[in-house]
C-alpha cells in the first residue's frame, strides 16, 4: 500500500510531516494525502456534479464538445482520447482556467482561453472554479513544503505561479467493458503533481513501483491520490521521480468516476533546478529520459505536445497539425 501522509501534521511537527513527505515522493512517487482541508460536502458536491453529467443525454453533453474549442477544453466523447498511440475508454471533460484566448496565438499560447460549460448543468461552472482554487492551495502549500525539505528556500517555485497558472482538471468516467481495454495507458504526468479524486469503492488504478511490476492503487476514505509529475523530477535531478501509472477500464456493468487535478505553472514558466544538499544529491537517480517523449523547460511546450497528441482531431481542425507531424505517445 502507499504511504498515507497527513497534512495537518505539517503545523504541529512541520519537520516530520517534510521528512515522510520527501521519502514518498522520492521512494513511489505516489501518496495518499489526508488532513488537506477541502471539506467532505464539496467532495460529494463534485462528485454528485460529475455524475449529473454524465447522466446527461448525447445532445447535452456535446454542446460543449472539446472539437469545438481551439484550447483543447469540454467534452471529449468516449474513445475520444489517445494513450501511447492507443484509444483510452473513458468519457470526460477539460476544464482549465477561464481567461480570454490570444490573438494571433503561436504554439502553446492557443492553450489559452475560455472553457465549454453545459447549459443544462449551469452549476458546474462555479463548483469547479472553486474546486480549482481550493485544491491550488493544497498543491502549493505541498511544493513549499518540498522545496524546505530539498534544502531550498521555501519560495523556490512561486514565481512560476505567481501569474496564471496552467492548471487543468478531467472530470472523467470509466464505462465498464466485457474487454477490458485500457482506460488510460501507462504514462506519466506531464506537470508538475497531480491530486486524484475517485470515488468510493472504484477500483482500476496502477502504479508500477519497479519495471513491469504494477500495484492497484484503491481509494481512501477522504484521501487524495497524490504524485509526481515529470517538471518535479527535472527540478530535482530525478531525486523525486514521476512514475508510470494507469487504468484498468471496469468489469462490464460497473463504471467508474474520477477527478484528477493537475497543478502546473503558467504556460511560459521555467521551473528552477534545485541544488541539492549532498546527501540527497547523492541518491539522485537523474532524470529519465526517453527520446519519443522529451521533456521541455518550459511548461507550455510539454502541455502541447501532450494535448496535441492526445487530442489529434482537436490538432487537426482548429491548429492544422496533420497526422504525420505527431508522434503517438500520448
Amino acid at each position: 500500500m502507499l504511504p498515507v501522509l497527513d497534512l495537518t501534521l505539517a503545523q504541529t511537527h512541520p519537520e516530520r510531516f517534510r521528512e515522510e513527505l520527501l521519502s514518498a515522493a522520492h521512494e513511489s512517487g505516489f501518496f495518499y494525502l489526508v488532513g488537506h482541508g477541502v471539506d467532505s460536502s464539496r467532495i460529494a458536491e463534485v462528485l454528485g456534479l460529475a455524475r449529473a453529467f454524465f447522466a446527461l443525454d448525447a445532445e447535452s453533453k456535446d454542446e460543449i464538445s472539446q472539437l469545438k474549442s481551439p484550447q483543447f477544453r469540454g467534452y471529449s466523447r468516449l474513445g475520444g482520447e489517445l494513450t501511447n498511440g492507443a484509444v483510452d475508454w473513458r468519457e470526460q471533460i477539460d476544464i482549465g482556467p477561464e481567461r480570454p484566448s490570444i490573438d494571433g496565438a503561436q504554439g502553446y499560447w492557443h492553450l489559452q482561453g475560455p472553457n465549454l460549460w453545459p447549459s443544462a448543468l449551469p452549476q458546474l461552472r462555479s463548483a469547479f472554479e472553486h474546486w480549482e482554487q481550493e485544491l491550488s492551495d493544497v498543491g502549493l502549500r505541498l511544493l513549499r513544503h518540498w522545496a524546505v525539505a530539498l534544502g531550498a528556500a521555501e519560495d523556490i517555485f512561486d514565481d512560476a505561479f505567481a501569474h496564471h497558472p496552467a492548471t487543468l482538471i478531467k472530470v472523467v468516467r470509466y464505462p465498464g467493458s466485457a474487454d477490458n481495454p485500457q482506460g488510460v495507458g501507462a504514462h506519466k504526468d506531464s506537470g508538475v503533481l497531480t491530486m486524484l479524486l475517485v470515488e468510493p469503492q472504484s477500483h482500476g488504478l496502477q502504479v508500477e513501483r519497479i519495471p513491469g511490476e504494477w500495484i492497484d492503487v484503491p481509494p481512501v476514505d477522504g484521501a487524495f491520490i497524490v504524485n509526481i509529475g515529470e517538471l518535479l523530477e527535472v527540478a530535482t535531478q530525478g531525486y523525486l521521480r514521476a512514475t508510470r501509472h494507469r487504468v484498468i477500464a471496469p468489469d462490464a456493468g460497473a463504471d467508474r468516476v474520477s477527478i484528477p487535478f493537475f497543478l502546473n505553472p503558467a504556460l511560459d514558466a521555467v521551473i528552477p533546478i534545485v541544488t541539492l544538499p549532498a546527501a540527497l544529491a547523492a541518491k539522485s537517480r537523474g532524470v529519465e529520459t526517453d527520446p519519443d517523449n522529451p521533456i521541455f523547460s518550459t511548461y507550455g511546450e510539454n502541455a502541447w505536445k501532450s494535448r496535441t497528441r492526445a487530442h489529434p482531431d482537436v490538432a487537426e481542425i482548429h491548429h492544422g497539425i496533420p497526422p504525420i507531424e505527431r508522434r503517438s505517445k500520448y
